[in-house]
């Protein structure tokens, strides 16, 4: 099986290998959709959540253009670790230190960084 990336990926014990796919965002409920600033140039491919910045509305746009591209085949979970921390992320947290917001594909930490369209889908293309 072939991953894209794998310099800049660090697998967990989930593989690509499944009939749906898990894109879990993990965040803070005040937490900024990106450490760039949002704009009008909009070039995380999102205008829905504009000019809000905010992690949940540009999960919630996510969401929209991952349905309308993948329908049921792809499955968004938002965890936010504001009041508790569920231990898959805890691992992740413990061991990489990865940027928040984190972007998860099957239980793999992607090295994102941010909510941004083109790159999410990149990695969901990989797993189909």
């Amino acid at each position: 099986m072939h991953h894209p990336n794998t310099k800049n990926t660090v697998r967990t014990n989930l593989s690509c290998m499944s009939d749906t796919i898990l894109v879990e965002i993990v965040g803070l409920k005040s937490s900024e959709c990106s450490p760039f600033p949002c704009d009008g140039d909009r070039t995380c491919g999102l205008s829905a959540c504009f000019p809000s910045g905010k992690l949940v509305k540009a999960f919630e746009a996510l969401k929209e253009r991952v349905t309308e591209t993948y329908g049921n085949r792809v499955e968004m979970k938002l965890t936010l670790i504001d009041d508790g921390v569920p231990d898959h992320i805890r691992t992740i947290l413990e061991r990489e230190y990865p940027p928040i917001p984190m972007v998860l594909v099957n239980g793999r930490l992607t090295r994102i960084g941010r909510i941004v369209s083109d790159r999410i889908l990149n990695e969901i293309e990989s797993c189909l």
